[in-house]
């Protein structure tokens, strides 16, 4: 099979982003490689407005073209938008306020782009926290379960992966950038998750519920290899930790 190819904007993006990494951060690289063909989806932890920039330059290095689920509102920045929809990212609308209808099918449409895109052997990069993470400590706060639905509704490859140092580089949340000194970036990727235990049941939100947190522990578990540490117990909620004062 051939490789598959990107097009222009995705080799505008490397031109720009690969020499952009290396200026920022010594990466370090471990696990298996990506499959070279065929749907995947390759499910990851947010901590920094900077990791779609080295998960795609990670996805590159193993031949294949990232393709994003990002939020709908990048597409309406100058110049990025613009990217994003030549780079054939994937736009993911959130019900909001009076518009919950609209949105809804809007999000529906998302995670059917985003299968047909699987079906036709693309490799799609999900966030399943849907933001960077509001916890403390970096950890992955509770996920959404749409990435549950894609892993069930397409039989295609699932692999966790997780990356740590970027939030060195960028905080998003205190708005501090720190280029200096040149900081380590630790991506890791895992094994396929097996769900054949769940493929074939109905997606009641039990399931659902079950799959994501099993993807999303898989994760987890690699994202305490890539910083050293033991990871805490759950997953952080930001709503619980409002109610209690946290």
């Amino acid at each position: 099979m051939r490789k598959e190819k990107g097009g222009p904007w995705i080799r505008m993006c490397a031109i720009v982003l690969y020499p952009t990494v290396k200026l920022l951060a010594r990466r370090v690289i471990k696990g298996p490689k990506l499959p070279r063909h065929g749907g995947v989806l390759l499910v990851m932890n947010h901590v920094s407005h900077l990791d779609p920039v080295f998960d795609a330059i990670l996805v590159h290095n193993n031949d294949r073209v990232p393709r994003f689920m990002a939020k709908a509102s990048l597409w309406k920045v100058p110049v990025l938008g613009k990217v994003m929809a030549g780079a054939g990212q994937i736009p993911v609308f959130r019900p909001s306020g009076e518009a919950a209808k609209e949105s809804l099918r809007a999000a529906k449409d998302s995670l059917r782009a985003a299968s047909e895109g699987l079906e036709q052997g693309k490799l799609l990069v999900i966030y399943p926290e849907g933001t960077i993470t509001k916890d403390p400590d970096g950890w992955p706060m509770a996920p959404r379960t749409g990435v549950a639905r894609l892993a069930l509704a397409n039989d295609v490859p699932v692999i966790p992966a997780a990356r740590w140092g970027t939030r060195d580089l960028y905080d998003g949340y205190s708005k501090k950038f720190r280029p200096f000194p040149r900081k380590k970036v630790v991506s890791i990727l895992g094994e396929p998750i097996d769900l054949s235990a769940y493929r074939g049941q109905p997606a009641t939100a039990q399931v659902l519920r079950e799959v994501t947190d099993l993807l999303m522990g898989k994760v987890k578990e690699l994202v305490a290899e890539a910083r050293g540490e033991q990871a805490p117990e759950g997953f952080f909620s930001p709503v619980k930790a409002e109610k209690s004062g946290d």
